[in-house]
């Protein structure tokens, strides 16, 4: 048996629009654990986009922003049997009308982000509970921080900081009766198609892979082996946290080739 113990295990994760994405990185790392995975997409028309990516999995359809959607997705996986974790690789923000600053973020943009990245998070974790193991664990896929104020990010920074405060919720609201776990794995820019709908996002990503310390950006594959551990038992004690996975970008602010770079800009 090996140090995750995740042979035989079965878990559901939400998220995949295509092979670039966190959530299938994550679902083809349980598998190769031995573990079984379930796959939640948001319309029918992506179950078709992905269906030679997934083959013969089991993949269900769920638009977290329709009410009582996730209710029905339940009772279908239900019949599957019970689950050993869920995976939470969920965000949108509507970026049609370009770059706004913040303070122009309009309500309904807004209100819709929060609902599809935040708080489904809290709709799956209530309507799943009751087919959840006992030792079961939950991750979610934040960003590395959110505490700094990337204008390009705009509205999706305070997302995913609620996202981020639902889960460490979750995990004190579900301790009074059982001990599944809740966890967010905040990873540093990555290369997926999602990404690719944000304005000024490769700037970013290039800039972002020159603060790391290895001065190499993080790999899907780094994230998704973070979200296994987090998922299998050998993690049983890490409960309401967020493991923050990008090569040491936060804490490289002062670089001394970056610094050198923008004091001979200026001095142009």
């Amino acid at each position: 048996m090996s140090f995750l113990c995740l042979e035989g295990r079965r878990f559901l994760v939400f998220g995949v629009a295509n092979r670039k994405s966190v959530g299938w990185a994550i679902g083809q790392g349980l598998e190769r654990e031995g573990a079984s995975v379930l796959y939640s997409v948001r319309s029918e028309k992506r179950r078709e986009s992905v269906s030679r990516l997934l083959g013969d999995r089991p993949c269900f359809v769920c638009d977290v922003e329709e009410e009582g959607a996730v209710d029905r997705l339940c009772s279908e996986v239900a019949v599957e049997g019970a689950l050993d974790g869920i995976v939470h690789s969920i965000a949108f923000a509507d970026y049609s009308e370009g770059f706004r600053p913040f303070h122009e973020t309009r309500r309904g943009q807004f209100l819709q982000a929060t609902q599809i990245s935040a708080f489904s998070l809290s709709e799956i974790a209530n309507a799943f509970r009751k087919h959840l193991k006992e030792d079961a664990s939950v991750v979610s896929i934040g960003i590395s921080t959110t505490e700094l104020t990337a204008e390009n990010y705009g509205y999706m920074g305070p997302v995913k900081a609620a996202l981020e405060a639902v889960s460490r919720n979750l995990a004190k609201s579900f301790s009074e009766f059982s001990e599944i776990r809740f966890n967010t794995v905040n990873s540093g820019p990555l290369k997926t198609s999602a990404s690719a709908g944000i304005p000024g996002y490769l700037e970013n990503y290039l800039y972002a892979e020159k603060m790391t310390l290895r001065k190499r950006a993080i790999s899907t594959k780094e994230v998704a082996n973070t979200a296994v551990f987090l998922l299998s038992p050998a993690s049983s004690g890490i409960n309401g946290q967020g493991i923050v996975v990008n090569a040491g970008m936060d804490s490289n602010y002062f670089d001394r080739e970056l610094v050198q770079r923008t004091m001979r800009n200026d001095s142009v």
